[in-house]
């Protein structure tokens, strides 16, 4: 079974939000879900590219830079979402990845990045999530500089 993570919405009652155009890869092939995600992270504020199958998203992450990287390809194969999601996380700029799940998706694992269970939730919670992994991927970032910035 898939842990779900309960997120918490912020003091105002809104999610967390980031500037307007951080961007987001959205590589989903189910048509519905890919569209829903994609207008409630646009109206959201972020910037997303989508890609209805493996090699449209790998082609999308070789010529832009993520700020985080959403997956789900399970009706094209499991294999193809691990692919994008570690040719993601081979990237210099290093994009926080997350495999969206869903109920079909279940009895699956995925090891090389976030989970993300879409349930009949508010899209507020599913809001603070992306931002919270957005967030996260900041913190690293931040550490991994100051890292080098130390004398040794």
């Amino acid at each position: 079974m898939v842990p779900h993570t309960d997120i918490s919405i912020a003091p105002s009652g809104t999610p967390r939000r980031f500037p307007k155009g951080v961007r987001v890869l959205l590589a989903v092939d189910d048509v519905a879900a890919r569209l829903t995600l994609e207008a409630v992270l646009s109206k959201s504020g972020y910037a997303v590219d989508s890609a209805a199958s493996a090699a449209e998203a790998m082609d999308l992450i070789e010529g832009e830079q993520y700020a985080l990287v959403l997956c789900n390809l399970g009706r094209e194969s499991a294999a193809a979402s691990r692919n994008v999601i570690r040719l993601a996380s081979r990237q210099e700029y290093r994009p926080a990845t997350a495999y969206l799940m869903t109920a079909r998706d279940h009895g699956s694992h995925h090891a090389d990045a976030e989970e993300l269970l879409i349930e009949p939730v508010g899209i507020p919670s599913l809001l603070t999530y992306v931002a919270e992994l957005l967030a996260n991927r900041a913190a690293d970032r931040s550490e991994r500089a100051m890292r080098r910035l130390q004398p040794a």
